[in-house]
This record gives C-alpha cells, structure tokens and sequence, in this order.
C-alpha cells in the first residue's frame, strides 16, 4: 500500500479500521489480547498506529485467511525468529494456489451453467420423439432396426443425441421449410431444376442423421408413400406431396447419387 510507504505517518484507531476494512471494535479486541497493539497514545489517550503496525495487521489478516487462531498468530509473530518476507512469499504462494483453486471452480460452474442451459443440453429420447407416445417411440425405433442396417441406426442415433435442443430445433425447422417449399413447387415437374435444387438441399438435410446411398434415398422416398404415419405427415402440407416427393428424390438418386 502506497501509505506503508510513508515512513514516519501514524494514523489513528479510527482510520486504521477504514484503511484496512476492518472494525473498530476488532482492533480494540485485537489491542485487549496483545496481538496488536498501538505504538503510541495521544495526551487523550487516543491509539496511534504506525507503519510497523500496519505491516503487522497485514500479516494478522494473511494468517486470518488461513484460519488460524488468534492465539497461534500471536506466538508466530511474536517469534525472535519470525521472517517478515518469507511469510509474505508463503502468503503469495497460498493466494495463488486458492486463485488456481477458484479458477478450476469457476470453470465447474461454467460447465454447469452450460449443461443446464436449455439451448444447450443434448437430446434425450423424449425430447427427439416430443409430440409421440413411448409405444410410438418403441415402434418407430424398431421399425428403423428391422428395415435399416443396425449400424446405420445406431450412427443415427449416435448423432441425433449430440446434438443441442437449439441445433435439433434448427434441424427441425428446416425439414419444416423443405416441406413447405415443396409443396409450394407441386405444380412443376420432379425433375425440374428448382424443384432439384430443392430436393438436392433435402438430400443434404436427410445425411445428417446416416449416410445416404441412392438405394436409401429412393427407399426412404418409398417409406414416405408407403408408411401411413409418414404420408400422413406430408398430406398436411398438401395432398400428394408424399408423392411428389418421392418422385422428385428418385430423380435426384439417379443423377446424383452412385448405386
């Protein structure tokens, strides 16, 4: 502190307590039990205080943070061979390693806060099938083993739930526009190049959960006119936009993707 550079300047009771942040009633304590006392008196009787204090008070507020005794912290200052600089090398040493300590907590927090942040936690089965009973859920995931290969499935799967809630509502939220935008291009032809251009970005949508051949992507145009649930998915958009879709991505298999 730049005042402990002052040689010389001595500061009353009242002052100490407000320079250092302690009360006025722990240096009369401080002063009853010996541990610091004054290093002079006014004609009033009034304490005063002086740089060897000062430094002292430091290091009885160092060693307070070790939680030492008032008692303990006595004997060790008051020791013929108690080193003034060492102990303060010892302190630094502590503060660095509690720094250290606060800094990997403060990082378990953030890990925290991060998994209990809802944009940010991976998905849960619930959260993947929201909207679907746990029979449906069972079903479909089922089905998925017994018409795909288990791998695949198991990709799938392995991808879907590493994903956040925010990158599965992204996800989700583009299927949606994909599906509108096609069915806003029913009245053209499979093959033509907007409604390709299209389908090329639902192909890309599709491969985030497995690899697509062009058999699986035919296929999957197959299980969405085949598969009651599915049709009935796209007939909300628009009668016959499963259909549509079907036609449109065997197009896109046959002159994109290898067999």
């Amino acid at each position: 502190m730049e005042c402990m550079r002052k040689r010389g300047k001595t500061y009353t009771l009242k002052q100490l307590a407000d320079m250092v942040g302690v009360s006025v009633r722990t240096l009369h304590h401080y002063d009853a039990i010996g541990l610091l006392k004054p290093s002079a008196r006014t004609a009033a009787e009034y304490r005063l205080y002086s740089e060897v204090e000062l430094l002292r008070l430091q290091q009885i507020l160092f060693f307070r943070e070790l939680a030492l005794p008032l008692e303990e912290i006595r004997a060790i200052l008051d020791n013929p061979g108690f080193d003034e600089v060492a102990a303060l090398y010892a302190h630094r040493q502590h503060v660095q390693q509690e720094m250290e300590r606060l800094k990997r907590l403060l990082g378990t927090i953030d890990k925290t806060i991060h998994r209990l942040t809802e944009d940010d936690m991976t998905m849960t089965d619930e959260e993947l099938y929201e909207g679907f009973t746990p029979e449906q859920r069972e079903r479909y995931q089922r089905e998925a083993r017994e018409m795909y290969d288990p791998a695949m499935v198991a990709e799938s799967e392995r991808r879907l739930h590493k994903l956040s809630k925010a990158q599965w509502q992204a996800v989700k939220d583009e299927g949606d526009a994909l599906t509108r935008t096609l069915a806003a291009l029913m009245t053209r032809d499979p093959d033509d190049p907007e409604v390709q251009a299209v389908i090329a970005r639902h192909y890309a949508w599709v491969e985030q959960f497995y690899p697509v051949s062009a058999e699986m992507y035919r296929g999957l145009g197959q299980l969405y006119t085949d598969h009651p649930e599915f049709r009935a998915t796209y007939e909300r958009y628009a009668p016959n936009l499963a259909d549509f879709m079907r036609a449109a991505m065997e197009v896109y298999a046959d002159r994109n993707l290898q067999a």
